[in-house]
């Protein structure tokens, strides 16, 4: 199995993405803030956009171990989840 780098990078339009390392092909997430929002942030930009990027990931990850252990048989328990 290949191993992927990713890298968080700032686009050309100032959005913030996750890429695959030296792939050109479009970004696997893109976040882009409002005028307002980049004003108020400033340079935090980047860092509010990698905190985002860090939760989608863990999100994901909790989302497929779920999955597997419902091919496997198991009954989850899980608490309903709120789409905000």
């Amino acid at each position: 199995m290949a191993l992927s780098l990713f890298e968080i990078v700032v686009l050309s339009n100032g959005d913030i993405a996750l890429q695959r390392a030296n792939d050109e092909s479009a970004p696997l997430i893109r976040i882009g803030f409002s005028d307002e929002v980049q004003a108020f942030l400033e340079d935090a930009k980047i860092d509010v956009g990698k905190v985002m990027i860090d939760a989608g990931i863990e999100l994901f990850e909790q989302l497929g171990s779920d999955l597997l252990q419902i091919e496997e048989g198991e009954t989850l328990e899980t608490s309903p989840r709120t789409l905000h």
